[in-house]
């Protein structure tokens, strides 16, 4: 028998040479599609990129206020021109990055010298002291993770998430009138509407994103411990405190005062825990929505072309909700991880979140691509309305619930006769299944006020739906 790995290809050398579909993760292969716009914000190219437009918004600060001595305001020219270098970081720009930190092994200060490097040709390379002053790498860390987390909930999950709310509410309202059975711990009970349900789900996950877009995103500008001694070394005239705050305030985050040299990442650990509590809703919904076409209350709509099972072509496998369980489930347990650890650092700074925060793509990612999927899923059933109507008409021992408690109001009203109403209701129902005929003979046996009765004889389990359908009016 030959031996694989004498004779393989070897794709990691291939992946090593630049192999654009050798990646280790399915995020970066098979799945980058559904996640690329994410890449935009929390690849380590749009790290890299946040953390030269803080360093060069630091720069522009300093020189507005300033607070140096010879630093004065920068021509408008000059400006625009430090923000050039932003705004065109590409591949080649991004090549010569990595060229530096291979040689300063370390990626913030390969910032500073990217940026040293292009301050002569703008007519200011007297300032390249100025770049990075008075920062901790940290200082800049924490304002560009912070600015890539912010446009990624913002700019790409949440359009994506409030999307799949919306549809939905499209159910819910389509099908707020559909009447179908409920199975309180797996078995018939009072039944309900399908809307009604698609309704709940899209009100706890309202809820949730709500939470999300509250987020507040913290950054802070403080040096090495968190007190500025580095800045009141180099200039005690200068209110340092006011020049971070407005620095921090003027990127769009809000100004955390008191840190150690880390920012302390709360309000990460918090948006964590709100996005996974939202991916654990989804994926009820998933299970849920899953079970329903198991037992024939959804119909997928078949894709032409498309292959259900390699054996049985009579299958349509509910795939899209399968891999939306699978995501949320990698996605959450990534977030977990994140929140619990990113607010934790050993005295006044460890490095420990250098490498979990570099995973907050990841995590996203695979809750994006489940939202994704669901979206699909749904796009693909239809509501087998048979198939609801004869469960609903296979089950009128549900039914029971309704008799017993307009026989408790009669005999409160003075009715004589209807005691035990529960105990004669669960000697009826259960156990046994009760047809129509059988729970129209009961009322009528009982004894009711006419009005009681008849209302009672009119009732079937599709009509014994309450207000379910105007409950949905709640998603407005």
């Amino acid at each position: 028998m030959a031996d694989p790995a004498g004779s393989r290809v070897e794709f990691a050398a291939l992946a090593r040479s630049g192999g654009t579909s050798l990646t280790l993760g399915p995020l970066d292969g098979r799945y980058r599609e559904a996640v690329a716009p994410l890449i935009d914000f929390l690849s380590e190219a749009a790290l890299n990129r946040d953390r030269i437009h803080v360093e060069i918004e630091w720069l522009i600060h300093l020189t507005r206020h300033s607070v140096l001595p010879g630093a004065g305001p920068l021509q408008e020219q000059q400006e625009d021109e430090l923000r050039d270098i932003v705004s065109t970081f590409g591949a080649d720009a991004v090549s010569e990055l990595a060229r530096i930190e291979a040689e300063t092994v370390h990626d913030v200060k390969a910032v500073e010298y990217f940026i040293g490097r292009r301050l002569g040709d703008i007519g200011i390379g007297r300032l390249k002291p100025l770049v990075h002053f008075g920062c901790t790498s940290e200082d800049v860390n924490n304002l560009s993770y912070a600015l890539g987390i912010k446009a990624a909930v913002t700019v790409t999950w949440l359009p994506a998430a409030r999307a799949l709310v919306d549809a939905i509410g499209d159910w819910a309202r389509a099908t707020k009138q559909t009447p179908m059975l409920s199975r309180t711990h797996g078995q018939p009970a009072t039944p309900t509407t399908l809307g009604k349900e698609f309704a709940v789900v899209a009100h706890r996950l309202t809820r949730q994103l709500d939470r999300i877009a509250a987020t507040e995103f913290l950054g802070k500008l403080n040096g090495a411990t968190g007190t500025y001694s580095a800045h009141y070394a180099a200039v005690p005239r200068v209110d340092w405190q006011a020049v971070s705050r407005s620095f921090v305030e003027g990127l769009g985050l809000t100004w955390n005062p008191l840190t150690t040299q880390i920012e302390s990442h709360d309000w990460q650990a918090e948006l964590y825990s709100d996005i996974a509590r939202f991916n654990r809703i989804l994926h009820n919904f998933c299970t849920d929505i899953w079970s329903y076409i198991s037992i024939g209350y959804f119909r997928q709509v078949p894709v032409p072309g498309a292959t259900g099972s390699s054996t049985m072509p009579h299958k349509i496998n509910p795939i899209r909700f399968e891999n939306a369980e699978a995501n949320l489930e990698i996605s959450s347990g990534l977030l977990d991880t994140l929140a619990a650890t990113l607010v934790t650092s050993r005295w006044q700074r460890d490095l420990t979140d250098s490498s979990s925060q570099r995973n907050i793509g990841v995590a996203l990612g695979h809750s994006l691509l489940a939202i994704s999927n669901v979206v699909k899923g749904l796009a693909r059933l239809d509501v087998a309305e048979d198939v609801l109507a004869a469960d609903l008409e296979a089950n009128w021992e549900v039914l029971g619930e309704a008799v017993q408690m307009v026989m408790r109001a009669e005999s409160i009203a003075g009715v004589p006769g209807l005691d035990d109403p529960y105990e004669r209701l669960k000697d009826l129902t259960r156990g046994r299944r009760v047809d129509g005929e059988r729970m129209k003979e009961f009322v009528r046996s009982l004894g009711l006020s006419a009005d009681a009765e008849q209302r009672l004889l009119d009732l079937t389990p599709g009509d014994y739906t309450g207000i379910a359908a105007r409950l949905v009016d709640h998603l407005g």
